[in-house]
């Protein structure tokens, strides 16, 4: 009897059962209107849940205007919001595939003109709301670079009302239909912020040792925890190591009493805290060179962890989890070049009826194709790392 490949095992986290372990990763694609989502959103999230991913993550979703990277970025700050998630997540799941929002404030990093237009800091503009003063707020008034301009450091009052806006967040997230919940710790944005010992400057209870440092994502976590209905997953993302002096040790740590919260996943990044790459400028990434972090997180702070990162071929993925590596594997780039990278994966890995996780209008055809006797391969075959014939 043929082995069922493990990436095409189904995974049940507390209510929901994952019809396979590939997730599409989130990744901001600044089409949103005055934090609105648009058809793009309906677009791009559909197209992965046709092509056979388990779970497809909508991109980083601010929890206030302020915190938007661009004035392009989604919200869900207000109830406005809602219809139109509410249209992506019906959709998606329509497809088989189960849905996943993240939560996200940029904190220092806010403010900024589109990638594609040079992320550069804006010096003003209208907020991303209704046109409201734009203002940059972080755990402490340093900067993240010397063109960037200076945050004003949150007093007490004001974190716990970003707290509470975390979980009016994530109630809102439920009512919109998703079905899992990540908040994003990771790549300098606000929570890593507080996390930091370099961006994090603080003398009170916020700041200063560890224990203070984790003090706001431990309470962000609680209140989403309490918004976020006990039967459904919550993931978070770490940067498991950053440029500016954030150590794995820092986040098996808080990954440890993440557990205790009632997170998941442990969705595991690195870098973001500066504009320096965590990768050495001399050398090129390797595949799945964040994939260590995910297997030590996973053995030191005993918790699932979800694997990315140039996760590319199908047998790389089968690997990581057969190997013990991580719990999942996200995959983010790789998916924009081949959104049916799970139709791929089934095919090359060998799983019985590869056929089936796509729609009937597509897998009626290729099925058809391929029991006639096709005598070829599909053009993004490719067994594995290697190219075929390499020594």
């Amino acid at each position: 009897m043929r082995q069922c490949p493990m990436l095409f095992e189904p995974m049940t986290l507390r209510g929901l059962t994952l019809r396979n372990r590939i997730v599409l990763s989130p990744m901001l694609t600044y089409a949103a209107e005055r934090g609105h989502v648009t058809d793009w959103h309906l677009m791009h999230l559909g197209k992965f849940a046709a092509g056979g991913t388990g779970l497809v993550f909508m991109e980083s979703t601010k929890v206030d205007p302020r915190g938007c990277t661009t004035p392009r970025d989604p919200g869900i700050w207000k109830d406005d919001f809602i219809p139109g998630l509410q249209r992506i997540t019906s959709f998606v799941k329509s497809y088989g595939a189960a849905i996943g929002l993240q939560l996200g404030h940029s904190g220092r990093k806010a403010r900024n003109s589109l990638p594609w237009e040079g992320r550069a800091p804006l010096a003003s503009h209208p907020g991303v709301d209704h046109g409201e003063e734009w203002e940059l707020v972080a755990p402490s008034a340093v900067a993240p670079s010397p063109a960037a301009a200076v945050p004003r450091a949150l007093t007490i009052p004001e974190i716990q009302d970003m707290v509470a806006a975390w979980g009016a967040a994530a109630g809102r997230a439920h009512r919109a239909g998703f079905d899992v919940l990540e908040v994003h710790g990771a790549h300098g944005y606000l929570l890593h912020q507080f996390l930091s010992s370099s961006a994090n400057r603080r003398n009170d209870a916020y700041g200063g040792p560890l224990e203070n440092r984790m003090r706001f994502v431990v309470e962000v976590v609680e209140e989403v925890r309490r918004h976020w209905p006990a039967e459904k997953p919550l993931f978070f993302r770490v940067s498991a190591v950053d440029e500016d002096g954030g150590t794995i040790e820092e986040t098996i740590a808080l990954a440890r009493v993440l557990k205790t919260k009632g997170v998941d996943i442990v969705d595991c990044s690195t870098g973001g805290m500066t504009p320096r790459s965590i990768v050495d400028p001399a050398d090129r990434p390797a595949y799945g060179y964040q994939v260590p972090h995910a297997e030590r997180i996973r053995a030191a702070a005993e918790i699932a962890t979800m694997a990315v990162g140039l996760i590319v071929h199908a047998d790389q993925a089968e690997a990581i989890l057969r190997e013990g590596r991580a719990d999942l594997v996200a995959l983010g780039r790789e998916m924009l070049h081949n959104p049916n990278w799970s139709l791929d994966a089934a095919l090359k890995l060998g799983a019985e009826e590869p056929f089936t996780a796509v729609p009937p209008a597509y897998g009626y055809w290729l099925e058809k194709r391929d029991r006639t006797g096709f005598g070829g391969r599909p053009s993004t075959w490719q067994a594995g790392i290697e190219p075929a014939g390499a020594a």
